[in-house]
């Protein structure tokens, strides 16, 4: 068919023409009549026109190559199949149009399960020497489904090669025919956008220029429906491309990902999508855009990527080709100025947004029942794009990004669970507690019978927010959500850990115990319900050291060590049980066991520090906390370098007040006071960037550091240590009270009381502040003022024999020798299961 000229074509055949191309079958058959009449030398070429159209007809209405149409293809298909094998033989080779009844009767093979058949067919056709060369719209069409086929034929053939050469070729030839079948299906999607916006425009403008036309459409329609696309339009896409196309251009990469060819496949996605869009491949590229991205995260490492285009593709250009042109290759976009990622992070990242884009276009906002199914059909491409976005940008730490992503996302969300809680994910990742907390509470009313959302809410709370009352309510809400006690465990274990933290932030003796009681309860559940979490354990043992009873706490260490040999937070606080239990090297060993396994945990270093300290090693200390900051900078100061300020969640010095503790007038006058003292040093203070707490780690090492000075007899050593940590947020109670430590040690006692007053007002619970307020106030001579922050103190922190201590000496200064005697019995008693640092300076923990 191919080769007959135009100028011999009659007005019949040129509409016969038009109608193939547009696929209205049912108007060739009639104009065939018409041909026959016209002239007996066209009965060849109307016998192959009815089998064309009858089999094109067929295969609309019916789906391609499903093994329960097969039977019923054989009866529908046979009188297309008679037509077709008349256009054959002598007469067909004089017409032209048997190389076109071959490959039309290999796809009407294909489409009754005859593969063998299909590709005896091809054969006859000669498919493999076939010349490149102008073809028209039809040709185009079926030429790339021909490869198409041939190459599903393959792929589907019965007979297995039984030398691995005869394997390799055959995978050789299947891969060639899916690559030319993309190529070709591309092109052919092409030129028919192109002759289609000729037809319909008013002006003869060039292919070039629509071309142009078409990608500007493309790049303005990114914007989110409104309505559900028209039907029409959309069967009209579907319909021209076709199954068998649209199959092809998919599985191209995929066999060569299957026959362990990665790199091939990933150039093979690159040229497609590089290729020019056309309204049929707006869908497929948003598939191809995806699934390359996949491709990069999941099968290729650093190491064994390129860069896209490195090596040379055929194929012509929007500027057009010159003499090195290839007549069956799709155009490219080749603009000036264009964007060429220059990594796999980059290539990754532009994948998945032009991905989110097409995705984002495609959405429904309609919320009628009658879009139900195209909207949750947009709604799960879109979910796969945002789960490959969240990989990739929490990987590389990109987190900003995802955020912004998932706030486009919530226009469109109305309803959807999976979208708003990975939303409320990003934002925890982002440090943005407040904000991330009210997302998660819009999760927990989206999926009523789940207790994640609750579970992570409580978390929150617990962990960042610290509003524990509000964790402990979520977490009961979670408890309440299990359904018929599957999996309480978790549930009961973050219970347990809201009344810990409560039962310690507890100021009166009545509601410690009620805490502790209940903790111990919901713990003990915890661990019964299942008895291989070793974070119940863990807790379990913690709950046990906060109330003395150290037998029990050290066997369930041990049950959670065992469970999990390697959890920091467990060798911590077994550290602090053998300190608690007069062994200090044996927890130094422990300590240094620990250090072999996480060497960057700073809560590991800080206790080997205090443990130096407390066996008279000031030295060593010394160079575990020098050791501590290189740790700090190696791990936090190149993520803190380059960010920007970032402080939506951040707590200011204020919030660090209790307003509990603030309710009297003498209270807030001493936070005034207290604020007055610091402005001095935030005249040439300026916020860090980035999160909190790399910041207050840092802190709490200077600090540490400034206290190692001292033991060491360098006061001014100290002095710089504090003014560095003061650098970092000067408003910190801690920073306030290691400067009253120095003024102690220098024996400036008012100096000192200043430095420890204004401690107590920026934080009423530190209780270290008030007992060494106490101690000051009985050398200045002020007894019952000394007495007043010593019972505050033991109010707060009962198990701790040095305020006991220190009110002992108040108390007999005052001459009440008998409550004098009753402290110093207690600090006795409480003195030999003392640790070395308070179980409670170890930090929450959920992993």
């Amino acid at each position: 068919m191919a080769n007959r000229t135009r100028t011999n074509t009659t007005k019949v055949e040129a509409l016969i023409e038009s109608c193939r191309s547009e696929g209205k079958w049912q108007r060739v058959i009639e104009l065939t009549d018409e041909l026959k009449s016209g002239s007996p030398h066209n009965e060849c070429l109307a016998n192959f026109l009815v089998g064309e159209a009858r089999l094109e007809s067929y295969l609309e209405e019916h789906a391609v190559a499903a093994e329960s149409n097969f039977g019923r293809a054989k009866n529908g298909l046979a009188e297309a199949r008679r037509y077709l094998n008349l256009a054959l033989g002598e007469s067909g080779q004089k017409a032209g149009i048997a190389l076109d009844a071959y490959l039309l009767l290999a796809k009407l093979c294909y489409a009754c399960g005859e593969y063998e058949q299909s590709l005896e067919n091809f054969i006859k056709a000669e498919l493999n020497t076939l010349a490149e060369k102008e073809l028209t719209l039809r040709s185009l069409k079926i030429l790339a489904e021909s490869y198409a086929i041939k190459g599903l034929c393959l792929e589907q053939q019965a007979y297995k090669p039984t030398s691995k050469f005869k394997k390799a070729e055959k995978d050789t030839e299947m891969i060639c025919c899916f690559e030319r079948a993309s190529d070709l299906g591309l092109l052919y999607l092409q030129e028919y956008d192109i002759v289609s916006g000729s037809n319909s425009s008013s002006n003869n403008s060039t292919a070039g220029s629509l071309l142009n036309v078409g990608v500007q459409q493309s790049l303005s329609s990114f914007a989110i429906s409104s309505t559900i696309p028209s039907s029409s339009v959309t069967l009209e896409v579907s319909r021209r491309m076709g199954a068998i196309l649209e199959t092809a251009l998919q599985r191209a990469p995929i066999v060569l990902i299957k026959a362990g060819k990665l790199q091939a496949a990933v150039e093979r996605y690159r040229i497609m999508l590089n290729a020019i869009e056309t309204r049929a491949t707006q869908s497929l590229r948003l598939t191809l855009a995806r699934q390359l991205a996949e491709v990069l995260l999941r099968g290729v490492s650093g190491t064994i990527y390129a860069p896209p285009f490195t090596t040379k593709s055929g194929g012509s250009t929007l500027r057009g080709g010159g003499a090195t042109k290839r007549l069956w290759k799709p155009r490219k976009y080749a603009a000036r100025q264009q964007f060429t990622p220059r990594n796999q992070q980059e290539e990754v990242i532009l994948l998945l947004l032009i991905a989110e884009a097409l995705a984002v276009r495609d959405t429904v906002l309609s919320q009628s029942p009658e879009f139900k199914q195209a909207r949750q059909h947009a709604m799960g491409n879109v979910t796969a794009v945002y789960d490959l976005l969240t990989l990739a940008t929490i990987r590389w730490g990109l987190v900003q990004l995802l955020n912004e992503s998932f706030e486009k996302a919530l226009k469109f969300s109305f309803g959807e669970q999976h979208v708003w809680r990975q939303y409320g994910l990003s934002l925890m990742a982002a440090e943005k507690h407040a904000h991330a907390l009210r997302v998660l509470q819009e999760s927990i009313k989206l999926t009523p019978g789940d207790p994640l959302p609750c579970l992570l809410a409580s978390r929150l709370c617990y962990e960042s927010l610290e509003t524990v009352k509000q964790g402990l309510d979520y977490a009961q809400q979670a408890l309440k959500r299990e359904v018929k006690g599957l999996r309480p465990s978790r549930s009961q274990l973050f219970v347990g850990i809201g009344h810990q933290q409560l039962a310690i932030q507890a100021t009166l003796k009545s509601d410690r115990d009620s805490y502790n009681k209940l903790a111990l309860e919901s713990l003990e559940r915890a661990v019964q319900h299942d008895g291989n979490d070793h974070l119940a354990e863990y807790y379990l043992s913690l709950q046990y050291a906060l109330l003395n009873q150290l037998g029990e706490a050290l066997s369930h260490i041990r049950f959670a060590l065992a469970l999990r040999m390697e959890h920091a937070p467990c060798l911590h606080l077994f550290a602090l049980l053998l300190t608690a239990s007069r062994r200090p090297r044996e927890a130094l060993g422990v300590v240094e066991d620990a250090l072999h396994e996480f060497p960057d945990n700073l809560q590991l270093l800080h206790v080997k520090a205090h443990l130096q300290l407390n066996l008279e090693d000031a030295e060593t200390a010394l160079s575990t906390v020098q050791h501590m900051l290189a740790v700090w900078r190696e791990v936090y100061e190149a993520q803190l370098a380059g960010e920007e300020e970032k402080h939506s969640d951040t707590k200011s010095g204020i919030h660090l007040i209790h307003s509990s503790q603030m309710s009297d007038k003498d209270s807030i006058s001493r936070v005034e006071q207290a604020l007055s003292e610091a402005a001095s040093s935030l005249s040439s203070f300026t916020q860090r960037p980035g999160p909190r707490r790399p910041w207050m780690l840092q802190i709490e090492i200077w600090l540490l550091l400034a206290d190692v000075y001292m033991r060491i007899d360098q006061p001014n050593e100290a002095l710089n240590c504090i003014h560095e940590a003061t650098q970092i947020y000067p408003l910190s109670h801690q920073i306030m009270f290691m400067r009253g430590q120095v003024h102690v040690y220098l024996e400036q006692w008012l100096d000192a009381k200043q430095c420890f007053l204004n401690a107590v007002a920026a934080n009423p619970n530190h209780t270290e502040a008030l007992r060494a307020l106490g101690e000051t106030h009985l050398i200045l001579g002020e007894p019952r003022l000394a007495e007043k922050m010593l019972k505050d103190a033991a109010k707060l922190d009962p198990n701790c024999p040095k305020i006991w201590f220190s009110l002992g000496q108040v108390m007999e200064t005052l001459g009440d020798y008998n409550s004098s005697a009753d402290c110093f019995a207690t600090s006795l008693q409480l003195e030999p299961s003392c640790p070395v640092l308070p179980f409670t300076t170890i930090p929450l923990v959920f992993e």
